[in-house]
């Protein structure tokens, strides 16, 4: 199952929604701002990134200024409480399921989330056009 954490009036967030509905992907939707994220999920979305803060952490967000924190300077388990209480320091959307995970709205990086026999299929279906151009 893919998971996306949004916040109203995102114009990405309303946008992977769009896509995900589109390609027949079921997904459950989380308001981090309605639903704030609870210390363990924010743990689980960290460990999932490949460079840590930097893929999760806006740090151009009014929040986040507000705040004026050092990052480097905090332990993971301050950090992961800051994110639970300040949900505007994350970035949206946070697209994930079991293995995978992508924050922001980039078509060509949805594409991951679709079943593998679709992403078969659709390779197969691009060299065969790639055959037919050359």
């Amino acid at each position: 199952m893919v998971h996306i954490l949004t916040t109203s009036g995102c114009t990405s967030c309303r946008q992977a929604k769009e896509w995900l509905t589109a390609h027949h992907i079921p997904f459950t939707e989380k308001n981090i701002f309605t639903e704030p994220l609870s210390v363990e999920e924010v743990k689980t979305i960290m460990f999932m990134t490949e460079d840590g803060t930097n893929d999760v952490i806006s740090r151009r967000s009014k929040t986040f200024r507000r705040l004026n924190v050092d990052l480097d300077t905090l332990s993971l388990q301050h950090l992961f409480k800051l994110i639970s209480q300040y949900p505007g320091l994350l970035r949206k959307p946070i697209i994930f399921d079991d293995k995978r995970l992508q924050v922001g709205y980039h078509e060509e990086e949805m594409r991951q989330f679709l079943p593998r026999q679709v992403r078969s299929y659709l390779l197969h279906e691009a060299r065969k056009i790639e055959k037919i151009v050359e």
